[in-house]
């Protein structure tokens, strides 16, 4: 997460949509940079709402503005499924390898998701609290070109993104069957992505 106080502006870090690399261009440019524990790095907004909001309202800038980037569905899926296929993860329960996409985007569609498919849910992760708290600035992914003009017209910076924190390639091609559950299962995911500035 980044904060940028004079621009009154907050960047929560979905996982899985490119945050490490606007984390390493924009940092310098942050007020506050939010990088450990995950839990907070990747605050989603019921998190900021419990813990940062209230913190900005007591400096006197209740009206800080929510953006987010969030990806196509099987596209973020994909992401998760390979970057649990690293080494590093070999013989933990959180570990895909040796597993299909398909069988991972099965699991993932269950009420009760095995450990290496709990992976949440970007419109949860994005979902409005009751008191209005939201962003109101959600971007898709593949349109890179929109959050970068954004970005830098709201911050007055240039910016050049690295590459960072990629996973590695895999297969990643959905039965027609699965990706009609998946689609049916998690619409809201698919919807939220549908509504972002595209």
């Amino acid at each position: 997460m980044l904060v940028f106080w004079k621009a009154r502006l907050v960047l929560l870090a979905v996982p899985k949509t490119g945050s490490s690399a606007y984390e390493s261009a924009l940092a310098p440019h942050a007020s506050m940079t939010v990088l450990d524990p995950p839990e907070l790095k990747h605050a989603p907004v019921y998190r900021y709402n419990r813990f940062f909001r209230p913190m900005f309202e007591k400096m006197g800038t209740p009206d800080m503005e929510l953006m987010a980037v969030i990806r196509e569905p099987v596209s973020w899926l994909g992401s998760w499924y390979r970057y649990r296929q690293r080494g590093f993860l070999d013989g933990k329960p959180t570990s895909t390898r040796g597993i299909s996409f398909d069988d991972f985007v099965e699991a993932y569609t269950r009420g009760e998701r095995p450990p290496f498919a709990n992976v949440g849910s970007q419109a949860k992760f994005v979902e409005p609290r009751p008191n209005g708290t939201g962003v109101s600035q959600l971007f898709r992914y593949e349109n890179q070109a929109s959050i970068i003009a954004f970005l830098e017209d709201r911050l007055g910076v240039t910016l050049d993104l690295p590459r960072e924190n990629v996973s590695p390639r895999g297969d990643l091609v959905l039965s027609p069957e699965l990706e009609a559950k998946l689609r049916r299962k998690c619409a809201a995911d698919f919807d939220i992505w549908e509504r972002a500035q595209g």
